[in-house]
């Protein structure tokens, strides 16, 4: 077998162990929401909870989420609301400010200063933890609108449950409907990363902590001193120490918020490029580490390392043949269908992510699906570009000792 044979074999091999793992992902994902459905919540204890809100420049945005926080079905005397106003340049410190007058004794806004702000959500929530005096902290970004249950369900979860060190709810795409790529982003968000959440937490206990929408017990935060401020995936890299600590984090379907995403391609890649950074960051503080082996969140160390290494450069490969066979004389000579093998991984594509979707009847329509089939040679494809660029990045910066720089996503 030639040399060229084998990396077109590995990319095989590779891009069918990813398929073959995110199918099962979607199979137990979709058992995990079935059960969910019938689970009735009941709490008994209301813990005061402190809301974290990060804001930078947010004046489009974020009057509109604080008065969603203050309607939220949760007893008033028991939450407060702490807004880090990290350095806004625009109309955020007037909005906030006025509704704080509004709100006087259940919302507080904390202003950085140039000595201790401007370096990212990580530092702006620690900032912000210092002020809270919650037995509970929730966090939500500055676009969001949570569903008035969604605290309650965070809440009744992590009561009842001494082992989990956390619990997350999911967040829906507020402005899906805007063009193709927010479309495309919203399919996402169902089948990729929600679906795979319900599936490694029904699978193995497991989860990853998004950016918002979710709930960590205080006493933990103090024990590992907050957030990581190189991170700039911050919510990946407090879920591995969290997990270090004996905790678990578990996946709450039922507690949904709804967030702006991305409207076009420019803001799209900046957001995608800092998180693929971050991932890569969790990886090379922790694929090598000793202490990580025990650890149950050594497996998403793995997964990421698999994703943006692995995963990645079988794609790669797999274009580069597909080009080089239309382009050049250079032909692989493995033997078998090769036609046939591609279009089941194409199909198989397909089911995973109309399964995910059909959890949701408002999402399992025609155009979705047919936007599936369009997904998977467009938007999948730019996932690529951007995940080498991230990649690429990040070992720039290491070689070059800069420290990451964390880029907040615009708003519309």
């Amino acid at each position: 077998m030639i040399f060229y044979d084998r990396f077109f074999l590995f990319s095989l091999y590779s891009i069918w162990i990813m398929l073959f793992y995110g199918g099962i992902l979607t199979f137990f994902g979709y058992k995990y929401y079935l059960e969910v459905r019938r689970k009735k919540f009941k709490i008994d204890q209301f813990p005061f909870v402190s809301i974290l809100v990060p804001a930078h420049n947010e004046e489009k945005v974020i009057e509109e989420t604080v008065r969603s926080i203050m309607e939220l079905n949760y007893p008033i005397d028991r939450f407060e609301l702490i807004v880090i106003d990290d350095l806004s340049m625009d109309n955020t410190s007037f909005i906030l400010g006025k509704l704080e007058d509004e709100f006087a004794g259940r919302m507080k806004v904390v202003r950085t200063n140039k000595e201790n702000g401007g370096r990212g959500k990580a530092n702006a929530l620690n900032v912000g933890l210092k002020h809270a005096v919650g037995e509970l902290i929730a966090v939500y970004d500055a676009d969001n609108r949570p569903d008035k249950r969604a605290l309650m369900y965070l809440v009744a979860e992590i009561n009842k449950d001494d082992t989990l060190g956390a619990v997350i709810g999911k967040f829906r795409t507020i402005n899906k409907n805007k063009n193709l790529l927010t479309r495309f982003i919203n399919i996402e968000g169902l089948s990729f990363q929600w679906m795979a959440q319900g599936g490694r937490w029904r699978i193995f206990n497991l989860c990853t902590i998004p950016g918002t929408n979710f709930l960590v017990r205080r006493c933990i935060l103090d024990k590992i001193g907050g957030w990581d401020e190189k991170a700039i995936a911050e919510d990946t890299e407090i879920s591995i120490r969290i997990y270090s600590m004996g905790f678990k984090i578990k996946f709450v379907p039922q507690a949904v918020t709804y967030e702006q995403e991305p409207e076009n391609l420019r803001v799209w890649f900046k957001q995608r490029k800092r998180w693929v950074k971050g991932n890569i960051y969790v990886v090379y503080k922790y694929l090598l580490s000793k202490d990580m082996r025990k650890n149950r969140a050594y497996a998403d160390v793995l997964y990421f390392f698999l994703v943006y290494v692995i995963f990645l450069a079988a794609i790669f490969i797999s274009d580069l043949v597909f080009i080089l066979g239309i382009l050049t004389d250079i032909k692989v000579y493995t033997t078998g269908n090769l036609l046939l093998i591609w279009f089941l991984a194409y199909i198989m594509f397909v089911l995973e992510v109309s399964i995910s979707l059909s959890l949701e009847k408002e999402e399992f329509t025609f155009n979705n699906i047919m936007l599936i089939f369009l997904m998977y040679f467009t938007y999948c494809k730019l996932w690529g570009i951007v995940s080498a660029q991230g990649l690429y990045s990040f070992i720039k910066d290491r070689v070059l000792n800069r420290e990451h720089k964390w880029y907040k996503t615009e708003r519309f």
